[in-house]
């Protein structure tokens, strides 16, 4: 595995795909524990010289959430899906994992999928997809980033979307009741206004990429704030009804790289995964502009209800 730099060390984890363009192009992690290994679900953009191609969902397994193998990948099955699918999120219920993804190359009219599994690799769609889009005039009607979590009796989902004038990226949140199978019709809207959009300079135009964890009675909830290498960085925000959420900085938790570093342009797109005791949060960087893209995490500990880098 390749080591880069990451503010004068070696980076320990560096998840790079090339099967699509021929460079290093992995975006949008998300990282469960399924079946008794690791799995990572992530973006992967249309593969070079194929007429038609758009993007997709990449699979790679690892034992120890630092060496990963791709083993697979999510390409268009439903009509909805034909100009491309991306930007997974990931939900173990039982002995099921389901995913959470946006269809791709429609504008105003991307909206959030589902899709099952019993072994990891192998999904069956929701045949109702997509599942949901949302209603209101506060946004333009697109749906993406989709996070799911079970939180206070029901379950969250939570979507990015643009403001009418398609200018201004915010965040969302719909819910289910707790028995749900996922499907449209399941999802109702929690609010009639955003739940968080960008306010703070460093957030410029842009809040996208929502990820939470529960901690005892809060939810966390880890963004990104700004558009792909403007810099794109990483904020926390909390919540004890997963509604309304206040930040707990006005600064990034996780910032771009210095110059000549990985991930100079930008530190982006985050999950944020728990394995038992410890905490660890997965995000894409590059030092390109976006000419290629790298997954890699750092650790997170947690002092009196608050995230601190490892």
């Amino acid at each position: 595995m390749m080591l880069l730099a990451l503010a004068g060390r070696a980076q320990e984890m560096m998840y790079r795909d090339t099967s699509r363009v021929g460079v290093p192009f992995a975006k949008d992690p998300v990282v469960v524990r399924f079946g008794g290994r690791y799995l990572m679900y992530y973006s992967i953009p249309p593969r070079k010289g194929e007429e038609g191609a758009g993007w997709n969902i990449g699979i790679a397994q690892s034992r120890d959430l630092t060496e990963w193998e791709r083993i697979g990948e999510l390409t268009p099955e439903q009509e909805c899906e034909r100009r491309g699918l991306c930007a997974p999120g990931a939900l173990v219920r039982d002995d099921t994992l389901h995913l959470f993804y946006q269809t791709y190359g429609n504008g105003r009219r991307d909206a959030i999928c589902h899709a099952w599994s019993t072994d990891g690799r192998t999904f069956r769609r929701d045949p109702s997809n997509p599942v949901f889009q949302p209603t209101g005039s506060w946004h333009c009607g697109r749906a993406i980033d989709a996070e799911v979590c079970y939180f206070g009796g029901r379950y969250l989902l939570y979507f990015a979307t643009r403001d009418p004038a398609f200018e201004r990226q915010m965040l969302g949140v719909a819910v289910a009741p707790k028995g749900t199978d996922f499907s449209r019709g399941q999802w109702t809207m929690a609010c009639t206004e955003s739940i968080l959009e960008p306010q703070l300079p460093w957030e410029q135009k842009c809040i996208e990429g929502a990820t939470v964890i529960r901690r005892g009675r809060r939810l966390y909830m880890f963004y990104a704030g700004a558009y792909n290498n403007a810099p794109q960085q990483i904020g926390v925000a909390v919540s004890r009804d997963g509604i309304r959420w206040e930040r707990l900085s006005q600064e990034p938790f996780l910032r771009n790289g210095e110059p000549g570093t990985w991930n100079e342009s930008e530190s982006g797109h985050p999950c944020i995964f728990r394995d038992g005791r410890r905490t660890y949060l997965f995000y894409q960087g590059n030092a390109s502009g976006g000419k290629d893209w790298y997954i890699s995490r750092t650790g997170v500990k947690w002092r009196k209800g608050k995230p601190i880098k490892r």
